[in-house]
């Protein structure tokens, strides 16, 4: 079945875990490469953000050279290999596309996603909604499982009429967390705002924003206003520890104003 660059690529893994190989190669488990895994995806969602595709090409390999490791560990151990990998996703692809592989019609995206799902509670054996929500794996970054399990719990109408009712119950949920914190109960504003997130990323759903690239994209432009903050303070010959706060909200306002002078997203 291998051929080409991709059996060059599973011939190197095989080699470098073999007792010829590299010491550190043969140490690796599926648990300890986990984070390996998780890393390679956002450097090269990141190089994706830059639209760099030379990066984006070299990222790629790396991500798949992250699958390769991992497949090779479950076929030294018996359980699968490569060609297991490969054949499940494409027969997963042809069964989930009837309308492609088979005789069923389906003329929009919306309707793809919706038989999508339906045949993937089939594969499942799915038998409630409760079961879809609980299978949004744990390990995602908690802004993009409760955006999943959101969708997945709207699937069924469970889910707002409009906006101006999500932006009333995050109104109300930061009511709450006051309230909380007033109290200074530790695990009071802890549940509660955990509430105002949850409301938040609901929000998000309504306004068609992705919460997780939304707040990348704000951490990102308070690093930039920060560069700018601690560059004006610099030519002032200050340091930030020695500033009031007064001071470096003055040079904040600065650094907005100067990045949307530049063209930057600025509010």
């Amino acid at each position: 079945m291998n051929s080409g660059k991709l059996e060059r690529l599973i011939d190197i893994m095989k080699l470098l875990r073999s007792r010829e190989g590299c010491p550190w190669d043969r140490e690796q488990t599926h648990e300890s490469l986990k984070k390996y895994l998780i890393e390679e995806t956002y450097e090269y969602l990141e190089v994706v953000d830059l639209n760099d595709k030379s990066r984006m090409c070299e990222e790629l390999g790396d991500v798949l050279l992250q699958i390769v490791f991992h497949a090779r560990i479950a076929e030294e151990n018996g359980d699968f290999n490569i060609e297991d990998v490969i054949n499940g996703v494409c027969d997963k692809m042809i069964h989930r596309h009837p309308h492609v592989f088979g005789n069923e019609s389906a003329e929009t995206s919306g309707e793809v996603l919706k038989k999508w799902e339906e045949i993937k509670k089939r594969e499942k054996g799915t038998v409630n909604q409760t079961s879809v929500l609980q299978d949004v794996p744990n390990n995602l970054p908690a802004l993009m499982r409760s955006f999943k399990v959101q969708q997945k719990a709207a699937e069924v109408g469970f889910d707002w009429t409009n906006p101006e009712d999500v932006f009333a119950k995050i109104r109300e949920e930061i009511d709450e967390l006051e309230a909380e914190f007033k109290k200074n109960s530790s695990s009071g504003m802890e549940d509660e705002l955990g509430d105002v997130l949850f409301s938040v990323v609901n929000l998000s759903r309504f306004l068609k924003v992705h919460p997780e690239l939304s707040l990348t994209q704000s951490t990102n432009k308070f690093i930039g206003r920060f560069e700018q903050v601690e560059k004006c303070a610099a030519e002032q010959g200050k340091k930030l520890e020695e500033m009031s706060l007064q001071e470096m909200d003055m040079l904040w306002e600065e650094a907005k104003l100067k990045m949307s002078q530049n063209g930057k997203t600025a509010k």
